[in-house]
């Protein structure tokens, strides 16, 4: 009797799994193959960018992100043909993402439109800093610092995978969990648009392009909307109907798990408002500046990461990074930048630089104004704004699952927290606000310029 039970069970979960393969409810056409995707591109990213244990990547990163769609999707990672592939009930949606050496991994929709062979070179690895303990004893009080740090790794289901801290640029302070060290490329989700911004921050520098021109996105300029300026797109505020719920129904869920093209489909959205009108969270905004910035930065895929890597990462020490690309070879310029919690913070150090490093200057010596410049209260360009409980000029890179790099320039301070938190706070404000609290030394004057780049 219970074998006919379990027979008759899986019946049904075949037809109604059929049927919504073949339906375009938002479950068939958007929910069930994103909760796929997501499944294969995060275990693959997991595995072979983060190096973690493909088990222990899907039980503790992949599965709570699914909800009650986890029991249904299978999972198989094939650690020598470096591959995740995922399914629903082990025939419906099926999805593959693949490794590639210096790309990372990719959901590979078309494998005939896929260059699977397609690798580039990394760098020479990272510096890897080291606690300076003098400077630290001479600013902070190292207990509360310690302190600071136990609290954002209590075990409480917020996973802190890394807690970091720069202080004038020197590392005072730094903890991992885990199966995670300072060699570990953490994913910093939307973090990666805060990297975007910042290199539209590099163009300008060079003179390349001016933020608020129209017709530099050549996918809405082919759909009739030039006057979607990089400005726009970057302060969240291109009219476009591309919402953005992480609920798997969302438009972005669809772009980010189902797309082979993740510009073409952000190009494709409604126009819902004139350009700056209204702000709207989306990662379409962004994936199509990144888009528009690829075009200054080579013909090829291979040319587009050494101009990236030569540009701006290189010279900030920032040997680690993986910036995955879709399949058709565009950068996923809102969510999948890869880099150790070091380079991570490397990157937030550039501003509190003035946008130098050494005798040359990346990034406009005002860039950080344009950034804070508020869109609306809460967000500026790239980064987010009025961080409750830290100082009024801090400026973050936030993503989900609670990453966060916040800038502080009147303390002089880079305070990084990367985890995979979900349905609870991580804690990361107070965290930053303890770093703050365990200093002895009083605040720096706000490191930011007045004005503008004309251009910008």
């Amino acid at each position: 009797m219970r074998r006919l039970i379990w027979v008759i069970a899986l019946i049904a979960a075949l037809v109604v799994g059929g049927w919504l393969y073949v339906s375009q409810s938002s479950w068939g056409r958007i929910y069930l193959p994103s909760g796929a995707g997501l499944t294969a591109k995060q275990a693959c990213s997991l595995t072979f960018v983060s190096g973690l244990d493909p088990e222990r990547a899907k039980t503790v990163y992949v599965d709570p992100l699914l909800g009650p769609a986890q029991s249904v999707i299978s999972l198989d990672v094939d650690t020598e043909a470096r591959t995740a592939t995922s399914a629903i009930l082990g025939l419906f949606y099926r999805q593959t993402a693949m490794y590639r050496d210096g790309l990372g991994c990719t959901l590979v929709h078309d494998p005939d439109q896929f260059d699977a062979d397609l690798t580039v070179p990394m760098p020479p690895p990272s510096t890897v800093m080291e606690v300076d303990t003098a400077w630290r004893d001479a600013h902070f009080d190292a207990d509360a610092l310690d302190a600071a740090m136990d609290a954002a790794f209590t075990d409480d289901g917020r996973n802190t995978l890394a807690t970091l801290v720069l202080h004038d640029g020197r590392l005072v302070a730094e903890r991992y969990a885990e199966g995670v060290d300072a060699r570990s490329p953490l994913l910093g989700w939307s973090m990666t648009k805060s990297t975007a911004v910042t290199f539209a921050g590099v163009l300008v520098e060079r003179g390349l392009i001016d933020m608020r021109a129209e017709g530099l996105s050549p996918e809405l300029s082919a759909v009739g909307r030039p006057d979607i300026t990089l400005d726009d797109m970057l302060r969240m505020t291109g009219g476009l109907d591309g919402f953005e719920l992480n609920n798997g129904h969302d438009p972005n869920s669809e772009m980010l798990m189902t797309q082979a093209d993740m510009a073409a489909y952000a190009a494709s959205r409604n126009k819902l408002h004139e350009p700056g009108e209204e702000w709207s969270y989306q990662s379409v905004n962004t994936i199509l500046a990144g888009a528009a910035m690829e075009e200054f930065m080579g013909d090829t895929l291979p040319d587009r990461i050494s101009t990236l890597r030569a540009w701006l990462f290189e010279p900030l020490g920032m040997n680690s990074v993986v910036f995955e690309p879709d399949q058709s070879g565009t950068l996923q310029w809102s969510s999948y930048m890869y880099a150790t919690a070091q380079d991570w913070a490397r990157l937030g150090q550039l501003y509190l630089d003035n946008g130098r490093v050494g005798d040359t200057q990346i990034i406009p010596p005002n860039w950080l104004t344009y950034v804070g410049t508020p869109t609306v209260d809460w967000y500026g360009s790239g980064f987010w704004l009025n961080i409750e409980g830290l100082p009024a000029d801090t400026v973050a890179m936030q993503g989900f699952q609670d990453q966060r790099g916040y800038v502080i320039p009147s303390e002089n301070l880079v305070v990084l927290r990367m985890g995979a938190t979900l349905s609870m706070e991580s804690g990361a404000p107070e965290f930053g606000a303890a770093v703050i609290a365990a200093k002895r030394d009083a605040p720096v004057q706000d490191a930011r310029a007045d004005g503008m780049p004309a251009d910008g």
